[in-house]
């Protein structure tokens, strides 16, 4: 796990503020008592009882001005902040804290919308959608067993041009906040016309777009997982790809086998899963799965810690 050790020594020297607005779960105080004592971030544990009011009224005029064009009222925005996850996510776009995590009992759904809502979406991207950050112990696949699944959160049917911006985010994410440079497969059940069909064509046009849009970047599609992955496999069904079978980065065509495939390397292979991690906001912020361990709390807010700028 030296991968993993090696993120919380860097998240330590940048002692950013983290906020966790779920101070009622256990496990959520559990990892903060740890972030705390080993010095990987300072945390802020938000309920409804620790919510200050002069900044419930300043974040909801904040609120409100970001949504009005929905035809939402003072009295609407002023509802939303008494709910913490909002307050956390604006608490991060206001600068009065790095960046936040959350999803041990709150559900993705409404984790990504505050995190959209408040947040703000990086008009170069314009998508938002999330990754994990996979290490499989023992493995020499990926990055010496390292590699970043997406998106396992949030798009659930990408289209070809959300696709290619799914992939970009997360090579960025590889390459900025991890060190992996990143060699991105766009997963399919064929592998270069092995078969045909309307989802083999979205993901051959994403290819396309991704390609236009950043022309550095090693990317390649449309792959089977094992021609993506496993050199040997990818010498036979396809010699002249460019990734050579050691793709680190993941893009899967849609939500349902994004979330199914991380958590079978997850539960099978014993892999360490750090995420989703939030991609394509202005700022950093991380979902938990609601069936997190207090390890992958620590983990989350150790990475979105070394995310923030």
């Amino acid at each position: 796990m030296g991968m993993i050790i090696n993120i919380h020594q860097k998240a330590k020297k940048k002692n950013k503020l983290i906020v966790l607005p779920e101070a009622q779960d256990k496990r959520v105080q559990q990892a903060a008592q740890i972030i705390q004592k080993e010095k990987i971030a300072r945390v802020i544990l938000l309920d409804k009882n620790n919510l200050e009011d002069n900044k419930k009224k300043e974040y909801a005029q904040v609120y409100y001005e970001l949504q009005k064009h929905k035809g939402i009222s003072i009295g609407d925005a002023a509802r939303v902040l008494e709910e913490p996850l909002y307050y956390a996510a604006l608490m991060t776009r206001s600068g009065d804290s790095d960046g936040f995590v959350a999803g041990a009992s709150y559900t993705t759904p409404n984790v990504a919308r505050a995190a959209i809502y408040c947040l703000g979406v990086d008009e170069r991207i314009s998508i938002a959608s999330s990754c994990f950050l996979m290490y499989v112990p023992d493995c020499a696949y990926g990055q010496e067993g390292a590699f970043i699944f997406a998106d396992c959160g949030i798009v659930p049917e990408p289209d070809a041009r959300q696709l290619a911006c799914i992939a970009i985010s997360s090579s960025e994410l590889a390459e900025e906040v991890f060190g992996i440079p990143p060699r991105v497969a766009l997963l399919s059940y064929s592998t270069k016309n092995s078969a045909k069909g309307k989802f083999v064509d979205k993901v051959k046009e994403a290819l396309d777009i991704a390609n236009k849009m950043k022309p550095d970047l090693m990317i390649d599609g449309e792959l089977q997982v094992d021609a993506a992955i496993v050199p040997e496999v990818a010498r036979i069904k396809d010699p002249a790809s460019k990734l050579g079978g050691r793709a680190n980065v993941l893009i899967f065509p849609d939500l349902e086998a994004g979330n199914i495939g991380y958590k079978l390397v997850q539960r099978l292979a014993g892999a360490r899963a750090v995420g989703p991690l939030i991609v394509g906001l202005n700022k950093p912020s991380s979902d938990l799965s609601r069936g997190c361990s207090v390890e992958d709390i620590v983990d989350c807010v150790a990475v979105t810690a070394l995310r923030a700028k």
